[in-house]
């Protein structure tokens, strides 16, 4: 029997290359849409337009983030266009599908006085240096989560002041690093990193006790505990956010944060240039008399 989802997966790894962790939250969202289906009593092999909206719109009325429910219908577009391809299907039922207004939101920031003080929190502490050298390295380069636990010692150029990363689909870019952040990660390299390899060796940055890689898990958890304080939840991707706006602030050309964060199409990359003017909005509603 035709199973279409194995067969897309397998394409996406063979021809597409994507990232492990993408191909896991496309494979999550299909199979989620798969059981919504079973349930309805359709098949995989024979939904329909008004299946797929009444499934977005499930997804909606649960609370889903909107960024996740982009990712679905994303997951699907691309099942229906492989389907397409193979000839198990003769329509493409996501065709036209209008995309909901607000799927794009202006992303959650802090400020540079916030920022400051989340990035002195693990100071002072010499159990803390590979803490503070993940904080600087994702806010001074914009890295994702996934890039900054699978980052190599032999990424770093120290003399040249750059990284070089492997991101989404295994595209391989340069970022600028800047010194502070260079000297906190040579420290931790010097002071700490041996202890946690204990006379083993990994080509990999930043590790737990026992010399093993840092996982997406714990990265997570250490940004929440070092910004319980903060006025904003964040996360990680929430510091990749301020490197973006606060560069635009200063004048950084839109192209160039393009190549920096690794993103393929620019209208990704152009949702910054909305965090000023909203800024401006709250801090005009906040200070002016008839605000």
């Amino acid at each position: 029997m035709v199973n279409p989802l194995e067969r897309f997966l397998h394409y996406l790894t063979v021809e597409k290359g994507l990232s492990v962790n993408t191909l896991e939250a496309y494979k999550r969202d299909l199979q989620k849409f798969i059981a919504y289906l079973e349930k309805t009593g359709e098949g995989v092999m024979s939904f329909k337009r008004k299946d797929v909206i009444s499934f977005m719109t499930s997804l909606r009325d649960s609370g889903i983030q909107s960024a996740t429910l982009a990712r679905n219908i994303a997951a699907l577009r691309g099942l229906c266009k492989f389907m397409l391809l193979e000839n198990l299907i003769k329509e493409d039922p996501t065709e036209n599908l209008s995309t909901p207004k607000g799927w794009k939101r202006v992303p959650k920031i802090l400020g540079f006085k916030d920022v400051s003080t989340l990035l002195e929190k693990p100071h002072g502490e010499k159990l803390f240096l590979r803490d503070k050298a993940i904080l600087e390295i994702i806010y001074s380069s914009g890295l994702r989560a996934s890039e900054v636990v699978s980052m190599k010692i032999g990424d770093i150029n120290y003399e040249a002041g750059f990284i070089t990363i492997k991101g989404k689909g295994a595209k391989e870019r340069v970022i600028p690093i800047n010194e502070t952040a260079l000297k906190t990660i040579k420290r931790y390299i010097e002071e700490l990193r041996p202890a946690f390899l204990n006379n083993k060796t990994s080509p990999y940055l930043f590790l737990r006790r026992g010399g093993k890689p840092m996982t997406r898990q714990r990265l997570w958890q250490l940004i929440k505990i070092y910004s319980n304080t903060l006025p904003v939840k964040i996360s990680p991707h929430t510091l990749r956010h301020c490197f973006a706006s606060h560069l635009l602030d200063g004048g950084a050309d839109l192209r160039a944060l393009q190549k920096m964060l690794g993103h393929t199409d620019i209208s990704t990359t152009q949702i910054y240039t909305k965090v000023t003017p909203e800024r401006l909005k709250k801090i005009h509603k906040t200070y002016h008399p008839r605000g």
